[in-house]
C-alpha cells in the first residue's frame, strides 16, 4: 500500500480512542476478557461521546429522517440491545427497565422511501436513558468478568453476545453520525472529538484502470479470527471476468457535471424505482448538497462550508445508478457499478494487510483521521494509486444481498441478515471514515435499502459482464418452510389446518357485536391473523420473530409465497400459494404484522376486544407475567383464547416459572388449572376446553400429530 503525498494526516485526538475489534481464536483468557472489556468500554463511551455533538437536549426528541425514529431511540437502543440479547441467550434472568426496553427495542428498516412511521411514542428524558445506559454498563463489565471464557470464542459460546452487542453499537455509532447529519444545522455543535478535514485538494481528473479476471472466494468459516454477522459464512466462489475500475470514487466536482447536464430532471438516467423516488423527494442534487446565493455548499456532521470538490459525492444507490446511465450514454461505453465480487477483485489486486493486522491505519477509516471525507486521492493503494479502495466513503455496489451456501441464523439474533435478503437490499462495501470494529474487516458485509444514505458514494466498471443475480426467490430456511406448510399447505391424515381451526371455534364461543380490534400473538406467518381479519375490523398481529413476520409482510405485499420443503435427504419440493386461492385476500391489507415481545409489549397495543394466544403461553419465559399484563390489554366484555398442548420445556421456560405440568404439595396441578386460578379474578371461562389437533410435517414421511387445548376467557364487564 502506498500515500500518494508525504503528508500523513495526523490521528485524531481523541479522549475517547477506538480501539480494534479482538481476535478470538487463541491467546490468554485473561488477557483476552481485559481486551473485551476494553473493547466495550471504547465502543460504549464513543458512542456518548458522538451524542454531544447534539446542540441540546430537545435535538434528542427531532426526526433527521421521517422514515426513521428520533435520536432518543438511538441514542438508547444499543444499550437495550444488550438487554435483549443477553436475556434471549438466558444470561441474564430479568429485564432493567420494561418501558425503555419495550420502546426502544425494535429500530426501523422502512419498507419503501414513503414508508412514514407515524409511531406515537413518550419518550424518556435524556437524563433517563443516560442512568440506563450507566445500568446497562455495569451490568456488561460485571458479566465480562463473571462469565466463563474459553478460546477459541465460537457462536454458542457467552462472549459472542457479548462482542455481538459491541458490533452493534458499532453499527449504530456510524448510522446514528448520519442522522445527526441530516438535522438542521443549528441543532448540532462542532466537537473537537469529532473533527471535520480542512483540505480541499485541486480537482483530479478520473480515469479507468484495468483489472485482470480472477477468482474470487467469499465465506468465512467458524472458529473464526474475529467475530463475524451470520451472513459473513458459508461459501461462494464467483469467476470475474477482467473489467476496468475508474482510479477514483466520484468526486463532489465529477457528479457536478451530471447535475449541470440536467441528471436530476431526464428520467431516461433513472430506474423506474429511482424516478419515483426522485420525484417524491424532489430532489435536485445530493443530498448533502446545499444552494445558497448561487454558491454551493456542503453538509459535513457538525457544519455547512464551501463545497469540497475533491471529496467523494455522497448519494444513495439510486442516484450512484443514474450517474452511471448518463456516464456509459456519454462515453458510449458499458459503465455501471461494481460487483460486490468486483469490488473484491479490484481488493484483492491491491490490499495486502487487512484490518485488524495494520500497523498504521492506511485509509480514512476507523476514525483514524477525521470525522468527515476527505479529497478523493489522498490514501492511494498498489502500483496503479487506486484511491479509497478501503474508506472515506462506503461504496455502492450492483449485488443484493443474499446469503452464502451454508448459511444459517445465530439463535440469538435471527433477524440481523434474513430481513434483507429480498432483492430490495444493496450491499455497500470498503467501509467509511467512521467504520470500526467488524464494518472495518473486508468480509463485512451490510446491505440497505436504494434510497438509504449512509456515508456512502461508489466507483464505477466499465465492462461487457452482465449482472445476472441469482436471487433466492424462494424461502428456503427449514423451519420457516416448515411453518408456511403448516399455516397454508396441505392438510396431512385428515386433520383440519390448525390456524383456521382455531379461529373457526372461537368464534363460536365470542360475541361480535364488538369486533374493532384483535391482536394475534405469535402469530407466526400468519394465517391466524388473516383468518381473524375476517371477522375484525383491525388485527395487530405480533411474533418474536422477523423471519416469521417477513413472510407474512410479503404475503400481504404480493399475495403470493414460494417456499421449500424437504422430502427426503437433500431431496425437496417446490411449493407456492396465493391469499386468493385460500380466500384470505379480501381484508389482508386490515392487518398490520410487527416484531413484539408477548412478555413486554409496547403501550400502544391496547384496547382489544380479542386477544388470540395460539401455541404461545408454554414457550414465554415469564408466562405468569404474561397472564398479569394481558388483562389490562382486553376491553370489558372482551376475550382472551389461549391454545397450547402445554409442552413444557426449560429450552423455553425455566422450571421455576412453568405454569403447570408439575406438583404442588404433592398434588398434580395442569396447566388449566393455573389458567384458572391466574384468570378467575378478571375473567371467565366459555364454555368448555376444546381439543384442537394438529400435524406438522417435517419430511415427506415423518409428521408431527399433536393435540392443543383451546379456552376462551371473557373479561368481566
Amino acid at each position: 500500500m502506498t500515500l500518494q503525498n508525504n503528508k500523513i494526516y495526523p490521528p485524531i485526538n481523541m479522549s475517547t480512542p477506538i480501539s480494534k475489534t479482538p481476535l478470538i481464536q487463541n491467546g490468554s483468557a485473561n488477557a483476552k476478557r481485559n481486551e473485551i472489556k476494553a473493547h466495550f468500554m471504547s465502543t460504549y463511551t464513543r458512542y456518548e461521546n458522538l451524542f454531544e455533538c447534539l446542540a441540546n437536549d430537545e435535538a434528542y426528541y427531532l426526526k433527521p429522517e421521517s422514515l426513521r425514529h428520533p435520536l432518543i431511540f438511538y441514542f438508547a437502543h444499543t444499550a437495550v440491545f444488550f438487554v435483549n440479547k443477553l436475556r434471549v441467550a438466558k444470561l441474564i434472568e430479568h429485564n432493567i427497565n420494561d418501558d425503555i426496553e419495550s420502546m426502544m427495542a425494535i429500530g426501523v428498516d422502512e419498507m419503501s422511501w414513503d414508508d412514514l412511521n407515524d409511531g406515537n411514542y413518550q419518550w424518556p428524558s435524556v437524563q433517563e436513558v443516560r442512568n440506563y445506559r450507566k445500568h446497562v454498563s455495569q451490568l456488561v463489565l460485571n458479566l465480562i468478568d463473571q462469565l466463563p471464557l474459553t478460546l477459541p470464542i465460537g457462536w454458542d459460546d457467552p462472549f459472542w453476545i457479548i462482542l455481538m452487542g459491541i458490533e452493534h453499537e458499532r453499527i449504530h455509532l456510524e448510522t446514528s453520525s448520519v442522522l445527526i447529519r441530516q438535522l438542521d444545522i443549528h441543532q448540532v455543535k462542532p466537537h473537537s472529538e469529532w473533527p471535520r478535514c480542512q483540505n480541499d485538494n485541486p480537482v483530479v481528473q478520473n480515469s479507468l484502470i484495468h483489472i485482470d479476471a480472477g477468482t474470487i472466494h467469499q465465506g468465512r468459516q467458524l472458529p473464526s479470527e474475529t467475530y463475524g454477522w451470520d451472513n459473513e459464512y458459508g461459501s461462494l466462489e464467483t469467476e470475474v471476468a477482467a473489467f476496468k475500475a475508474s482510479q477514483y470514487l466520484v468526486s463532489n466536482h465529477e457528479f457536478l457535471s451530471f447535475i449541470e447536464d440536467g441528471g436530476y430532471q431526464d428520467i431516461q438516467w433513472w430506474t423506474d424505482e429511482g424516478w419515483q423516488w426522485k420525484q417524491f423527494k424532489q430532489a435536485e442534487h445530493p443530498t448533502f448538497w446545499l444552494k445558497k446565493a448561487g454558491q454551493w455548499y456542503y453538509r459535513s456532521m457538525t457544519e455547512e462550508l464551501p463545497m469540497p470538490w475533491s471529496w467523494p459525492a455522497d448519494v444513495n444507490y439510486l442516484e450512484a445508478k443514474a450517474f452511471c446511465n448518463w456516464l456509459a450514454a456519454r462515453t458510449g461505453e458499458p459503465i455501471r457499478l461494481p460487483t460486490e465480487a468486483e469490488w473484491f477483485r479490484l481488493y484483492q489486486h491491491t490490499i495486502n494487510t487487512h484490518y485488524p493486522h495494520w500497523d498504521h491505519t492506511p485509509a480514512n477509516i476507523d476514525l483514524a483521521y477525521f470525522a468527515s471525507s476527505v479529497p478523493v486521492d489522498h490514501f492511494t493503494f498498489g502500483q496503479e494509486q487506486f484511491g479509497d479502495v478501503i474508506g472515506n466513503v462506503w461504496q455502492w455496489t450492483e449485488t443484493a444481498i443474499d446469503g452464502f451456501a451454508g448459511f444459517q441464523v445465530h439463535p440469538a439474533y435471527d433477524d440481523f441478515s434474513v430481513p434483507t435478503f429480498d432483492g430490495q437490499h444493496n450491499l455497500i462495501k470498503g467501509g467509511s471514515w467512521i467504520s470500526t470494529g467488524n464494518e472495518a474487516h473486508k468480509d463485512s458485509r451490510y446491505a440497505f435499502r436504494r434510497h438509504f444514505f449512509q456515508h456512502a458514494g461508489f466507483r464505477y466498471v466499465e465492462s461487457e459482464q452482465q449482472v445476472n443475480q441469482n436471487f433466492n426467490t424462494y424461502e428456503t430456511d427449514e423451519l420457516i418452510s416448515q411453518y408456511l406448510e403448516f399455516h397454508y399447505g396441505n392438510e396431512y391424515f385428515n386433520v383440519p389446518n390448525f390456524p383456521k381451526a382455531c379461529i373457526d371455534t372461537l368464534i363460536q364461543y365470542v360475541d361480535l357485536s364488538e369486533h374493532k380490534r384483535a391482536l394475534d400473538l405469535g402469530c407466526a406467518v400468519g394465517r391466524s391473523s388473516f383468518e381473524l381479519a375476517k371477522y375484525y375490523d383491525h388485527v395487530d398481529a405480533l411474533d418474536f420473530s422477523t423471519r416469521f413476520i417477513r413472510n407474512a409482510i410479503n404475503l400481504v405485499d404480493h399475495g403470493e409465497v414460494k417456499y421449500m420443503i424437504p422430502t427426503e435427504g437433500e431431496l425437496t419440493e417446490v411449493k407456492s400459494f396465493s391469499l386468493s386461492t385460500l380466500d384470505l385476500g379480501e381484508k389482508a391489507n386490515n392487518i398490520e404484522f410487527a416484531q413484539g415481545d408477548a412478555c413486554n409489549l409496547k403501550a400502544k397495543y391496547d384496547h382489544y376486544d380479542l386477544i388470540f394466544a395460539g401455541n404461545l403461553i408454554d414457550r414465554l419465559y415469564q408466562p405468569k407475567q404474561f397472564l398479569s399484563s394481558i388483562k389490562d390489554r382486553i376491553n370489558a366484555g372482551g376475550y382472551l383464547v389461549i391454545t397450547s398442548p402445554y409442552t413444557w420445556l426449560e429450552e423455553f421456560t425455566e422450571k421455576q416459572n412453568w405454569l403447570g405440568g408439575v406438583k404442588i404439595n404433592g398434588e398434580n396441578h395442569t396447566t388449566l388449572d393455573a389458567l384458572k386460578e391466574h384468570l378467575k379474578a378478571d375473567f371467565e371461562l366459555v364454555g368448555l376446553p376444546q381439543d384442537i389437533p394438529f400435524v406438522i410435517r417435517e419430511t415427506a414421511r415423518k409428521h408431527q400429530h399433536t393435540v392443543a387445548q383451546l379456552t376462551v376467557w371473557k373479561k368481566h364487564k
